[in-house]
């Protein structure tokens, strides 16, 4: 599954590759997020596809009476969401998870003790997007709005599935037409761009 990603782009460069405002631009800093921080990423959703927006890794479903779920939310796959009590009530939310470069680990032997790293990017680092889903979920203590998303993944292409050997599964990852297809109508999407991996 995927837990990593790095957006090196500052939001001048969001904003001109997406056409797209964005009001949070102040609170975002380009980095390398692991998703088990919960960090603060730039997405865009169906809802509003003209502005980009900063959303929490770790998605929190409507009938969540806390935060605690977070941790099993970061990624889902995209085979089960309508069945997964987590997802089914945010299907329809559907959004663009920017990012420019991801990691896995490659298991050198069986029992997965010695493991190879590696950075995922396109041939030119330029941005992409994973497809996500979202939800604004409404604190029942404060009341207050907490905004959050998860990121959906499929079976791994036979590129993937030399990197990821264990679980061989890849992020959702979109080419600019796709993405546009999925804050649309969603449905199954398969993998066109071509990666680049690096080990590190």
């Amino acid at each position: 599954m995927c837990f990593f990603m790095q957006i090196s782009k500052d939001a001048t460069e969001l904003k001109h590759r997406f056409q797209a405002s964005f009001e949070e631009e102040d609170q975002y800093k380009p980095s390398i997020y692991n998703g088990f921080q919960f960090p603060l990423t730039p997405i865009i959703t169906n809802g509003d596809p003209g502005r980009i927006e900063l959303f929490q890794w770790g998605l929190i479903p409507p009938w969540a009476k806390n935060v605690e779920i977070q941790k099993s939310t970061l990624n889902a796959r995209i085979e089960t969401i309508s069945e997964k009590p987590s997802f089914k009530y945010v299907v329809q939310n559907r959004c663009l998870i920017i990012t420019d470069a991801f990691f896995e680990w490659q298991w050198l032997d069986p029992q997965g003790k010695k493991k190879q790293k590696y950075k995922i990017n396109l041939p030119d680092e330029q941005i992409f997007t994973f497809g996500g889903l979202f939800n604004r979920w409404v604190d029942p203590q404060s009341g207050k709005i907490k905004k959050s998303y998860t990121k959906l993944t499929t079976e791994a292409d036979p590129f993937m599935r030399i990197i990821h050997n264990s679980k061989k599964r890849m992020p959702l990852i979109l080419n600019p037409e796709q993405g546009v297809q999925w804050l649309v109508s969603g449905g199954k999407i398969a993998p066109s761009l071509k990666l680049v991996a690096v080990p590190i």
